[in-house]
């Protein structure tokens, strides 16, 4: 290719050469994976009174636990702690595996890790083509592995010959959990089981940890070990809050811009720092609307509205992937008056280039980082000051650290509040306490400001003050009340059919079924909140199982259920499956 590519010459003179004899071809294995060792690898930081207390502590801990939860605040210096116990274990002769939630988060993990290990690094994600992820499995077995592997919850399935340590780093996340398609594992839990088949530890960090895990650890399952101040005693940032109802009643609103926040952009912007911006929707608009009738359009495979991606001039469907044409006029009632409702990050990046336009605007979300690179692009950016003002989804609110970022908007607390899910505030909670954590990590104090219309909700003021302890406590006694995890396991059973009324006839059969088994532990079937899915209608049952509850027997009756509703005559092309403690 480097020949071809230097002489300007075909594919047709190249062989012409080889068969005259002038050239001979050979073949070469090449790697893809890039294996060079930096020329100076740097020195492990020495840690902190606070953080070699709390490596002390796991350390301790390990001696009796296997698995420890690190609860530490953002910008602690966790991953320092990470880097010593990584060290600890290679010294020993053993493997690591450290689990990333995001792909996102590899990026600047990965160059941090490589300044310290060099090509004793392998990185593993679902973003590597499949020949490149065949390497990384062929050099897992080879004599001669990689010592530490870094990856995405598909890294937890690769194989390892001496694993002696298992991080599973932001272990609150969802992410963790693959839903769909099969296998629906959970990282985290795969990662715990294959500690012990290897008689390796784990170590679960989070400044947010999962109820789940916290209450494990206050049980004495898991260790403890918290880490409550900030690295260099710097102090957390100062979180404000913006009543977004009366500013609209008042006009006084820029779009999705309070004035509050607004004022702490622009002297953020003239003092040469950062600002982060936090809306967790993409596209353009979430919605269009004929403003004349109130038409939507709506997906022809899926129960949702299209968004609005005005970059690819089109309607999306964010559930199936389907894409159409924007109108011109409304099919209903013929007007041309056709607007978009709400705001994601597609627009707030447009208006913030109106207001700001001297500053640099980029944005992460799904739409721009489908490729490998366009990870590496955004974050170095930011990271280099190349940008200004980064405006994203979820995918910033985890991990990233940027050093100049003073400034943090979350503009629409509102839409992870209100969301039909036992888990929304504990969702809400950690999503606003993560991004929140991005400010202010390295030299002065950060702010945070946060809209909602919802301020005297307790989870607000428990956002703004910190306080997971208190936040737990709530979610740990509602929970009790009403029989959700940790108090119980869920399984939710799913059944997907093309016939709306086959789905809904079987769903009930199977209800009546389980029922009969499993009494009031059975709680359904009804509608999900997306009924119907790539043109096939849905319907949940939900199990509930209380602790000490015979789990191969229920695996099995589940299994028998499935048996017999299939058999069922119109059966033949329904969809049952489980989904074994739901995120």
């Amino acid at each position: 290719d480097e020949l071809l590519n230097e002489s300007h010459v075909s594919v047709a003179v190249f062989r012409q050469l080889v068969q005259r004899g002038v050239l001979t071809t050979f073949h070469h294995e090449v790697g893809r994976l890039n294996d060079a060792t930096p020329p100076q690898l740097d020195a492990v930081k020495p840690l902190s009174a606070a953080q070699q207390q709390a490596y002390d502590s796991i350390c301790r801990q390990w001696q009796n636990k296997n698995v420890v939860l690190l609860h530490g605040v953002t910008s602690s210096g966790k991953t320092e702690i990470y880097i010593h116990l990584i060290r600890q274990a290679l010294d020993k002769g053993q493997q690591v595996l450290y689990l990333l939630p995001e792909i996102a988060l590899t990026v600047q993990m990965r160059q941090r890790l490589q300044r310290v290990f060099g090509s004793r690094l392998g990185i593993y994600h679902s973003k590597y083509s499949d020949a490149e992820r065949v390497e990384i499995w062929h050099k897992q077995l080879s004599a001669q592995p990689y010592d530490v592997i870094l990856g995405a919850r598909s890294a937890v399935l690769l194989p390892f010959s001496r694993l002696g340590l298992v991080i599973v780093d932001e272990e609150h996340e969802t992410s963790f959990k693959q839903q769909d398609p099969a296998p629906r594992y959970h990282a985290r839990s795969v990662a715990i089981m294959l500690a012990r088949q290897y008689g390796a530890k784990t170590l679960l960090g989070s400044a947010t940890p999962s109820v789940e895990s916290y209450y494990n650890a206050r049980q004495g399952k898991y260790g403890l070990t918290t880490l409550a101040t900030r690295y260099n005693d710097m102090q957390l940032p100062a979180i404000q809050v913006v009543d977004v109802k009366d500013l609209q009643r008042r006009k006084m609103m820029e779009g999705m811009f309070s004035p509050q926040l607004l004022a702490a952009m622009r002297q953020a912007l003239d003092s040469g720092r950062q600002v982060l911006l936090f809306q967790n929707r993409r596209g353009f608009a979430p919605v269009v609307e004929c403003h004349a009738c109130g038409w939507v359009p709506h997906c022809d495979h899926c129960d949702v509205s299209l968004s609005l991606h005005r970059h690819l001039g089109m309607l999306s469907c964010h559930y199936c992937g389907a894409t159409y044409s924007v109108p011109e006029v409304c099919p209903c009632c013929g007007s041309r008056d056709l607007r978009g409702r709400g705001y994601g990050t597609e627009k707030i990046e447009d208006q913030v280039m109106n207001l700001f336009p001297d500053a640099k605007v980029a944005r992460m979300d799904l739409d721009t980082t489908r490729s490998r690179d366009a990870y590496e692009r955004i974050i170095s950016d930011f990271s280099a000051c190349r940008t200004n003002v980064l405006v994203g989804t979820q995918m910033v609110s985890k991990g990233l650290d940027f050093a100049k970022v003073s400034v943090v908007g979350i503009l629409n607390a509102d839409s992870m509040l209100n969301y039909p899910d036992f888990r929304a505030y504990e969702h809400a909670f950690t999503m606003m306490l993560q991004v929140a954590g991005r400010a202010g990590r390295k030299d002065r104090p950060g702010v945070v400001i946060l809209q909602t219309k919802s301020g005297q909700l307790p989870v607000i003021t428990q956002v703004v003050r910190h306080d997971y302890a208190s936040f737990f406590a709530d979610q740990l006694e509602e929970r009790k009340a009403f029989g959700y995890p940790p108090f119980c396991r869920l399984v939710y059973i799913y059944l997907k059919h093309a016939d709306d009324a086959v789905v809904g006839k079987a769903a009930m059969m199977l209800g009546e079924q389980l029922r009969s088994w499993f009494g009031s532990r059975v709680l359904g079937p009804d509608r999900p909140e997306v009924s119907r899915v790539k043109k096939l209608h849905i319907r949940k049952l939900m199990l509930k199982l209380e602790p000490g509850i015979d789990l191969p027997r229920v695996r099995k009756y589940l299994q028998q259920a499935k048996t017999w509703l299939m058999q069922h005559p119109g059966h033949s092309l329904l969809q049952i499956y489980f989904d074994v403690d739901p995120q």
